[in-house]
């Protein structure tokens, strides 16, 4: 299945199952349906994702939203994860949703939020154990492909494509941040809890694969091993001039052929994705080097990390006349670059999160400003909402994702509270988030499974009750 999802009304809404006057259910303490999965039918149940919920429906909050944490927070867990071992260790194959295929984006997302509480339940530690060794395979597979079947021998629907494809990739679009968040969940992992077991010396391989893959496609000498081109009405599903994208200058940056929404860049040095790489290196470095004691890997990575991050200052920022120094979303190193932002993560809103650049950076500042603002031709604002969109799910479609990052990445609790107001409208009273939903109307929303949508908007509810619970009142 395409991760493309024409607009659809909602099937419980429109069925009357779920409906009401209002797309809040929040009023005068409401009865709120029951729409979790059953629990004989979850996929795996966390001791510590279950007190998490159970602490939050019980705390003085909005009950809404104390709601939708418990629909939400544990949906990765409820419906997509599939835990089981391989070779005497854990291994998690976890699904997006509604596609069967893993990418190594989604599957991480999926599981971050619930590193925070994996010391008190060692079975969910295994989980994402099983994910980090989950992950290693499908990058020792093809360190180009972004999602992966579980089944080995299966024969993808995109298996025409024009690139090296193999039975058991599901897809294989080159983007960089599909090698950055495996170094993400493993390092988050290894914080954590100290635990080096995963890191073998298959995942030694995995990130020496990641360099290699990264130095390729710098593309200094050369266009390299990765091309793709597919037969398709969708201009966003295919890479042009013979799969190898629009010209580039070499300059220390590294292409990128498809953004992390799975659409085709325009200028192949993607900025968000280039500084995700840059965090993702050094942490791969530090791992190497404490675990293995393996400095010659460990300086290759800090060195790569190095030349990304001066090709970043010297070509990422531009001059906007509104907002002054901002981050451009993708340049080409000849001097032009494309302004605008996507939901999708790595973005130029969630650098923050990522670790990219500290939320006090100036320049970040006026991009926040930009990017939040008319100017960036991919911000919506409606009668339901206002957000971030992009190409991949139309015009006027806002992605909760862009609104539970903005108020991750924001220190002014207003701006935090009216994101949360936006979220607990947008939701199409299905106690779900979604893909898309259109700006003033969110009963039309795409995915009505979107397991990373549901767990991140699980991960802003439980910091803020941990943090900031008065904002959740």
């Amino acid at each position: 299945m395409n991760r493309r999802h024409f607009i659809q009304q909602s099937s419980l809404a429109t069925a009357g199952v779920l409906a009401r006057p209002a797309f809040s259910l929040a009023a005068g303490g409401a009865d709120f349906p029951v729409v979790r999965v059953a629990e004989k039918d979850r996929n795996f149940t966390s001791p510590a994702v279950e007190k998490a919920i159970q602490t939050v429906s019980q705390s003085k909050i909005n009950p809404e939203l104390a709601w939708l944490f418990g629909n939400c927070f544990p949906n990765t867990l409820d419906t997509t994860v599939d835990f089981s071992t391989a070779n005497g260790k854990p291994d998690t194959y976890v699904i997006t949703g509604d596609i069967d295929a893993m990418w190594l984006r989604d599957s991480t997302a999926q599981v971050t939020p619930y590193l925070s509480l994996i010391k008190t339940d060692d079975k969910l530690r295994q989980l994402i154990a099983g994910v980090i060794n989950r992950q290693v395979q499908c990058i020792r597979k093809d360190p180009y492909a972004n999602a992966f079947y579980k089944d080995a021998s299966k024969v993808s629907e995109w298996k025409d494509d024009v690139t090296d494809m193999q039975p058991g990739l599901h897809e294989r679009k080159w983007e960089i941040d599909s090698l950055c968040y495996p170094v993400r969940l493993a390092y988050q992992y290894w914080k954590r809890t100290g635990d080096t077991t995963p890191f073998d010396q298959d995942w030694r391989e995995s990130v020496a694969l990641t360099v290699k893959t990264f130095r390729e496609q710098q593309r200094k000498n050369g266009h390299g091993p990765y091309k793709f081109e597919r037969r398709t009405t969708w201009a966003t599903d295919g890479v042009p001039l013979g799969g190898y994208g629009y010209p580039a200058k070499p300059n220390g940056l590294i292409c990128s052929m498809f953004r992390p929404s799975d659409d085709a860049t325009i200028y192949p040095y993607l900025v968000p994705s280039n500084f995700f790489a840059v965090v993702s290196l050094r942490q791969a470095a530090e791992m190497l080097q404490a675990i293995h004691k393996d400095k010659a890997a460990a300086d290759a990575c800090t060195s790569l990390a190095s030349e990304v991050e001066a090709a970043l200052k010297a070509h990422a920022i531009v001059t906007h006349p509104q907002f002054g120094k901002i981050y451009a979303y993708e340049v080409n190193g000849f001097g032009s670059y494309n302004l605008m932002d996507d939901a999708n993560v790595p973005s130029l809103l969630a650098m923050p999160y990522l670790g990219s650049v500290p939320v006090s950076d100036p320049i970040y500042q006026n991009t926040r400003r930009y990017v939040l603002s008319a100017e960036n031709p991919f911000f919506f604002k409606g009668t339901a909402g206002e957000g971030i969109g992009g190409p991949h799910a139309g015009m006027d479609m806002i992605w909760p994702m862009s609104i539970i990052l903005r108020a991750l990445t924001s220190t002014d609790d207003r701006e935090i509270k009216t994101c949360l107001n936006m979220l607990q409208r947008c939701h199409a009273n299905t106690g779900f988030m979604h893909e898309s939903f259109h700006k003033n109307d969110p009963t039309k929303f795409t995915r009505k499974w979107f397991a990373w949508a549901n767990t991140l908007f699980g991960e802003l509810v439980w910091k803020l009750y941990n943090e900031k619970k008065s904002l959740l009142a």
